[in-house]
């Protein structure tokens, strides 16, 4: 676990194996780049000539671009790393904090296996050396469980964030801030990325019962006998196909002076084969993956416990294998939800709305002021806004619309999608209350018209499909690895601070 200090050393005294410092695309017209704030130190040690010097091995000040060069005597480092942060910002303003977030990342990525690295990049407030922690910190991730010792680099170790105020309050509580979301956030990559024969229902379970004790979390669980018991149709039909049984998980956390509550309801399909309706061959490979939601959830109830908002929060993981074999669930059968709902399964990979469908009828019987689901839910909504962006419908346009700025303030691309009343009939079905399946055009958009069937009288609703960015296939950029991402877990954090401010939408 990469360390994170905040230093008022120089960024020329600071042993460390790294500077990191910042440069900016110069103005138009000009070809190489300009030396950011923060660098000053830096850049007269390289006798006011470090951009001359960048600007000969071609760098430009691109966003995402890194560039290393041997420091010069007069820093105690012995590597300088730039790295690119875009178009400079207009006279009097600072950069974007996104933007300082991916510039932070994408050097941590570059010194994997260096014990100590300083980032002088630009801080002109406490912000600004939030979302450089949090890029860092993010950027240094590795899931490396599975591999011998040596077997590739490991993270960065520690994380010197220069220019930052260690006695300053809002300095400390923004540096807090940072370790808590991105820990908690590469938790969730850690679970997403664990193969399915060692993360299953009753395992992913467990972690959530031992952290629960760690943080003071109350944590329920209920077995196979229980969700029979409590007549948990969809998730029990969802997992009747596996060899191991599914659970429904309550992770809640609580404060003395909390006004408003918030529910999060996450898809915890810890390996989807598709059931009986099989994925074609090349679509099995990351269904690891499908368990996103229900580790973005468990993340933000720790992060927020963690952070002790003033709020009552509910995480409900609803997990299951979806497996196919003699016992599965078969196109065609009924399944009677929680909610007393029947529903008729047109496709056993419609899955994850059955398992969210009983988890947010729970959540409802609490009343909380708002429910917010997080799925890996439908490749349409990849098909409709691609892998780095993930889509946002609601029951309620104001509260939609607060959902989509809390996401873009946390550096979390989304985009507010709608609930056309009209595809509601493509899920009416002879036999049964609702079919899982309707219109195969605005698949995406089906599925949370299904979902919001299952939602209490009154409660303010959110769904985000996150089936895009939740796993990278590609080559890593900014802070983002290859893997698992920790997609939806600053939304919902941010969520949480907006209801413990009394203001969710």
């Amino acid at each position: 676990m990469t360390a994170l200090t905040l230093s008022t050393a120089g960024a020329a005294t600071l042993r460390a194996d790294a500077v990191v410092v910042g440069v900016a695309k110069g103005a138009r017209g000009a070809k190489g780049p300009v030396v950011a704030a923060g660098a000053e130190a830096v850049d007269a040690a390289f006798g006011g000539k470090l951009a001359t010097v960048l600007e000969t091995l071609g760098a430009s000040g691109a966003e995402g671009e890194v560039t290393k060069l041997p420091a010069p005597s007069g820093l105690k480092a012995p590597l300088v790393i730039a790295v690119g942060l875009g178009a400079a910002p207009e006279k009097d303003a600072g950069y974007p904090a996104e933007t300082l977030r991916r510039a932070a990342g994408s050097a941590a990525r570059a010194l994997a296996g260096a014990k100590k690295a300083a980032f002088a990049l630009p801080v002109e407030a406490a912000g600004d050396a939030q979302a450089i922690a949090e890029g860092a910190l993010l950027g240094a991730y590795a899931f490396t469980a599975y591999q011998d010792e040596g077997n590739g680099k490991k993270p960065l170790a520690e994380v010197a964030l220069l220019g930052a105020k260690p006695r300053d309050k809002a300095f400390k509580d923004a540096a807090a801030r940072a370790v808590a979301v991105a820990e908690e956030m590469n938790r969730a990559r850690d679970l997403v990325n664990t193969p399915p024969n060692d993360l299953y229902p009753e395992s992913f379970a467990a972690v959530a019962t031992a952290a629960g004790k760690e943080h003071g979390l109350k944590v329920q669980v209920w077995d196979e006998k229980a969700l029979v018991k409590g007549g948990f149709g969809g998730i029990l039909g969802v997992g009747q196909g596996a060899a191991r049984g599914p659970r429904l998980v309550k992770v809640a956390y609580t404060h003395p002076e909390a006004e408003k509550s918030l529910a999060l309801v996450g898809k915890g399909i810890t390996y989807d084969s598709g059931g009986i309706s099989l994925k074609p061959a090349g679509h099995n490979e990351t269904m690891k993956c499908d368990m996103s939601g229900a580790a973005a959830v468990f993340a933000a109830v720790v992060a927020t416990a963690r952070l002790g908002l003033r709020v009552n929060l509910t995480g409900w993981l609803a997990l299951a294998e979806n497996m196919p074999s003699g016992t599965a669930t078969r196109p065609g059968d009924v399944l009677r939800m929680y909610s007393g709902k029947t529903v008729e399964v047109l496709n056993t990979d419609a899955e994850g709305r059955l398992v969210l469908a009983d988890a947010i009828a729970k959540a409802s019987e609490e009343s909380p002021d708002a429910i917010v689901d997080v799925a890996t839910l439908t490749g349409a909504m990849v098909l409709a806004l691609g892998h780095r962006r993930f889509g946002i419908m609601a029951n309620d346009d104001e509260f939609r619309t607060a959902v989509h700025e809390v996401a873009e303030e946390a550096g979390e691309d989304s985009w507010p999608m709608p609930l056309p009343a009209d595809l509601r009939k493509g899920m009416d079905s002879p036999t049964a209350d609702i079919a899982n399946m309707g219109d195969r055009m605005g698949g995406g958009l089906v599925a949370g018209l299904f979902l919001k069937e299952f939602v209490g009288e009154g409660i303010t609703w959110a769904h985000l499909d996150i089936a895009g960015p939740a796993f990278h296939e590609g080559a890593p950029f900014g802070y983002t690895p290859k893997g698992g991402t920790g997609s939806a877990v600053r939304t919902l954090v941010g969520l949480a601070e907006r209801a413990a401010d009394g203001d969710l939408g």
